[in-house]
């Protein structure tokens, strides 16, 4: 199958492409990975997008494109993927599809996680990163330590990234919903995206989305 998945910051998105990803036996693409891939590998590609982040500017869409379609174009993709991160806006929507087209395939579905933007803040600007190993997350209300500030897993301080105030969240929010949401109609118009309720425990969404995937397939 070949999926992308969108939703808002804090859907927990990631979480999920990397379940589905293992369910589906398809590689889980990221853009995050695709960048770091690229620039650690000192890829031609890699190049351009540091030399726009190092001044701190957005990576164009013709980089971002090229790198998708560098790795949707590796075996283990030949099968199938799941995108997580890309296309962020139509733009990257619409050169995915010429992408796809000129490769004789198609998208199957794209799943939207839907989650109250509420539960967006609460979610993120609940978080607490360990400093000696950011993998180490924790929650002050869903997923709290046994001491408070310290990490179960390692002993390290827990704090609260910058962007993880509040104020930032929300202005993600906005970002997205102007910058990404778009794309959500755009699917909509091809009858491809599937509508997932991201409530609740994390197999509960993957189980959701599965069996959304298994309807829409019929």
């Amino acid at each position: 199958m070949r999926i992308v998945l969108v939703g808002p910051p804090g859907a927990g998105k990631g979480t999920q492409a990397a379940y589905l990803a293992k369910n589906l036996s398809i590689p889980h693409i990221s853009t995050g990975d695709l960048f770091r891939a690229n620039i650690s590998q000192g890829t031609d590609l890699g190049k351009q997008a540091r030399s726009y982040m190092d001044k701190g500017q957005l990576v164009p869409d013709e980089v971002t494109n090229a790198m998708a379609e560098d790795r949707m174009s590796q075996a283990d993709a030949a099968g199938g993927f799941l995108l997580d991160g890309f296309p962020r806006n139509v733009g990257q929507a619409e050169a995915l599809d010429e992408m796809l087209k000129s490769k004789g395939v198609a998208l199957d579905a794209v799943l939207d996680l839907e989650v109250p933007e509420d539960e967006v803040v609460k979610r993120i600007a609940g978080r607490r990163i360990c400093r000696n190993d950011s993998s180490h997350v924790f929650h002050v209300a869903y997923n709290q330590p046994e001491t408070e500030g310290v990490c179960d897993i390692c002993g390290g301080e827990l704090y609260q990234r910058d962007d993880d105030n509040e104020e930032t969240v929300r202005t993600r929010l906005e970002v997205y919903h102007t910058q990404t949401e778009p794309i959500i109609d755009y699917y909509r118009e091809q009858g491809l995206v599937v509508t997932i309720p991201a409530l609740g425990k994390v197999t509960e969404v993957t189980e959701r989305a599965m069996a959304a995937l298994k309807s829409d397939e019929g």
